[in-house]
């Protein structure tokens, strides 16, 4: 979480790709990398657009955030890490752009301006409003643990202020509350209507969706397989011991009946998307058949 944002000095991706080509609907992308900056730009035969990326946002996939005319832009190609290259963002395969701005991104509203800096960088929004000024990359320890920043400071006064609250304790349903104002209540899903594989990506929708599913159990929390403050396991074993704890021989669910590791293999599916670029685990935890559709 602390590198969900690059500023153009640190985009470590784009200076390992210096030069990067892709061409969809008639348009031709390229992102070149001058000096501290990239420059991300859409031709058309003779005519052009070249804007710097202001922001990179992402990490297994970087969407580029462009600033024209006062306004901000969503790119509509994004750089994947395992593709090595561009491809198009993430929902935007079904779009036909009809001039140079529309090729070049989506326009953002003010409030999805909010809600994507809020979620991927530090003291990017008050008063409701983007403020890039006081910007910083990720996520600090103030942006989950609101009074943090004031009680370390105490103590250079030798009078320690109130601890932030021990998130902890919470249980499984309020931290999917708290974990999901970035990643996506059950309820924002819902309401938004959401359905779909691109739901996938909205963890605690999906983990909220399974069976065993209880918001009283710990041990079905968020961070009961994952430390927000370690980098991500990914081993198929990484979360045998997870769900062992559940589904153990003297557990209170039944044990499986065909294997007792690598469990995240048969009942925590991969789901692909934007054109099998984008891969992301399915958290509704099931018995997986071959061939069933995508619950929603």
């Amino acid at each position: 979480m602390g590198i969900g944002l690059q500023l153009p000095a640190q985009q470590e991706e784009l200076k390992t790709h210096p030069t990067l080509m892709y061409e969809r609907n008639g348009y031709r992308y390229s992102l070149e990398r001058k000096g501290d900056t990239s420059m991300y730009c859409v031709n058309r035969g003779a005519d052009s657009l070249c804007l710097p990326v202001r922001y990179a946002v992402g990490l297994h996939m970087q969407t580029f955030v462009l600033e024209y005319q006062g306004r901000y832009y969503e790119s509509l190609v994004s750089y994947f890490v395992d593709l090595g290259g561009l491809a198009m963002t993430l929902g935007d395969a079904v779009l036909r752009p009809q001039n140079l701005v529309e090729a070049m991104g989506r326009e953002m509203p003010d409030s999805e301006v909010t809600a994507c800096f809020g979620c991927h960088a530090s003291n990017a929004v008050a008063d409701g409003k983007f403020r890039p000024a006081t910007l910083t990359p990720g996520l600090d320890c103030e942006h989950c643990h609101a009074g943090a920043g004031a009680h370390m400071q105490s103590f250079s006064k030798s009078t320690p202020s109130v601890l932030p609250k021990k998130l902890g304790a919470l249980d499984a349903e309020d931290t999917s509350i708290f974990c999901g104002q970035c990643h996506r209540t059950w309820d924002f899903v819902v309401r938004l209507h959401e359905f779909g594989k691109v739901n996938v990506r909205f963890q605690p929708y999906r983990l909220a969706n399974s069976k065993c599913f209880r918001g009283d159990d710990r041990r079905i929390s968020c961070t009961a397989c994952h430390d927000p403050h370690a980098p991500l396991l990914t081993g198929d074993t990484s979360y045998d011991r997870n769900c062992l704890a559940c589904h153990g021989p003297k557990q209170s669910f039944k044990p499986c009946r065909v294997a007792t590791d690598k469990c995240v293999i048969c009942h925590m599916p991969k789901v692909k998307l934007a054109e099998g670029n984008a891969v992301f685990t399915d958290h509704e935890i099931r018995v997986v058949h071959p061939g069933e559709p995508y619950p929603n």
